[in-house]
């Protein structure tokens, strides 16, 4: 009798903590189900105006830049503009005297004033003119300076434009009279309208990456633009107004199909697919032209890694608790 009632109270210990275990087992099963459940954030179906844009850097350069070089070698006598004047064609923009007659008016003021007048009368300084009609933009010499006839005295430039880089996955989408917006770099505060003026017919190839340059003509080119700035282009390809928008990420596919998730009509029900039809998008923001209505509330996913997705996750290598340092592998 003694014997059988010292094997009940180990039998009792071990229901105990079997029935504790089994609870537990449950309550670490039920707790990981609804850890695992997906969990949405809502968004609603908006009305408003799409654009969509394309994205490329380029280079403020002259569209037309003209270096003035003089047909002879010789001297400047005065120079009539300095960088950053506008001119006209045909302008007088310097004096310049040939060799010739720099050397005879030279000769000429040894001899004295008077004789320098003759000189001067009998052989006339030779004007530099503006061949176009634009601004000063480099000036090279100063009066009293000597050149030769391949160097250039004055550059000149027409108008300033922006050589932007597009992306040949992009062209596609470019036309020439398309609005665009120019931000520089030096002053970012300051963006300035512009449109496509002309668009490459050659491509060119840097680090396997094939881009088209295309002329971004300022609307009215502000004074503190100059030649050789860095800027960011806007080309806003295409807008569409008073149309149904969703966050993109809000958007699904199945089978070619696009979907959006939308709450069930009873609680505690997973959400119901609804097929919608959808327009262009700004990566951000998605046109809907067909299966919601504006205030409609749609669903979003929030990603949820467990612990078993952190430790499998690449950029985690140490996610959990446990680790792999010092593992059973060592």
């Amino acid at each position: 009798m003694s014997k059988k009632k010292s094997l009940v109270k180990p039998l009792i210990i071990v229901f105990v903590l079997g029935a504790a275990a089994f609870g537990g087992f449950k309550y670490y099963r039920n707790k990981q189900s609804v850890k695992n459940q997906p969990t949405y954030r809502e968004d609603v179906v908006v009305r408003g105006t799409l654009d969509r844009t394309v994205l490329a850097t380029g280079e403020v350069l002259p569209q037309n830049r003209l270096e003035i070089k003089p047909p002879i070698a010789g001297r400047i006598d005065k120079v009539l503009v300095n960088e950053g004047d506008k001119v006209k064609k045909g302008q007088i923009i310097g004096w310049m005297s040939s060799t010739e007659r720099a050397a005879l008016l030279d000769s000429a003021r040894a001899k004295g004033p008077d004789e320098l007048k003759r000189w001067e009368e009998m052989y006339r300084a030779t004007p530099i003119l503006a061949p176009i009609e634009g601004t000063v933009i480099l000036r090279n010499v100063e009066t009293g300076q000597t050149f030769t006839n391949t160097e250039a005295v004055m550059v000149l430039s027409d108008r300033l434009t922006v050589k932007a880089k597009v992306d040949e996955t992009d062209l596609a989408q470019i036309k020439i009279g398309q609005k665009a917006t120019i931000v520089l770099d030096a002053y970012a505060t300051e963006p300035i309208d512009g449109r496509i003026d002309k668009l490459a017919f050659e491509a060119v190839t840097t680090s396997n990456v094939t881009t088209y340059t295309t002329d971004v003509v300022p609307i009215k080119t502000p004074d503190f633009m100059r030649s050789g700035m860095t800027a960011n282009v806007t080309f806003h390809t295409e807008t569409r107004e008073n149309v149904l928008l969703v966050p993109t990420e809000a958007i699904r596919s199945e089978n070619s199909s696009a979907f959006v998730l939308v709450k069930a009509g009873e609680p505690n029900q997973p959400p119901i697919q609804k097929p919608v039809k959808i327009g262009v998008t700004d990566g951000k923001r998605t046109e809907v032209t067909e299966g919601v209505a504006e205030g409609e509330t749609v669903l979003i996913s929030d990603i949820n890694l467990n612990a078993e997705a952190k430790a499998a996750n690449p950029f985690m290598p140490f996610g959990n608790s446990k680790g792999t340092r010092g593992g059973k592998g060592r």
